[in-house]
């Protein structure tokens, strides 16, 4: 078996703490964003990490649970950022309703140039995929 681009390596541990994290506290989340960082959650924009965590804190449900499917990975060019483009498709599980919702999140991520090997969501898109 080959080994794994770093990029999927990346993407991969960031997916994984993001959903853990958003799943048991959202209000934590925050440390993920920065004032550059723009969501778009559903067709409404908002930009920085404060308004971002009111945004995720704000949503009407409880309880949460996301179950990812497929996590694909690319490098950012130019490659001296080493920034990762990450498109993460899913279920989403609300309040402990009987039935998943179909989701699709794209975050483009950035190395934190303070704290090497971390890294910090730029940009951030999420739809529900109703059908």
């Amino acid at each position: 078996m080959a080994n794994k681009p770093q990029w999927d390596l990346i993407a991969e541990a960031f997916v994984n703490h993001y959903y853990s994290v958003f799943d048991t506290d959202r209000s934590q989340l925050a440390t993920l964003y920065r004032d550059v960082s723009m969501l778009t959650f559903e067709g409404t924009a908002c930009m920085g990490a404060s308004a971002i965590t009111q945004k995720l804190v704000s949503l009407p449900f409880q309880k949460v649970r996301h179950h990812v499917v497929t996590c694909d990975a690319q490098p950012v060019l130019p490659e001296s950022l080493n920034g990762v483009l990450v498109f993460v498709n899913g279920d989403l599980t609300v309040d402990d309703g009987a039935q998943a919702i179909k989701f699709a999140q794209v975050f483009h991520l950035l190395p934190d140039r303070n704290s090497p090997g971390l890294f910090w969501v730029y940009n951030d898109l999420f739809r529900l995929n109703y059908g």
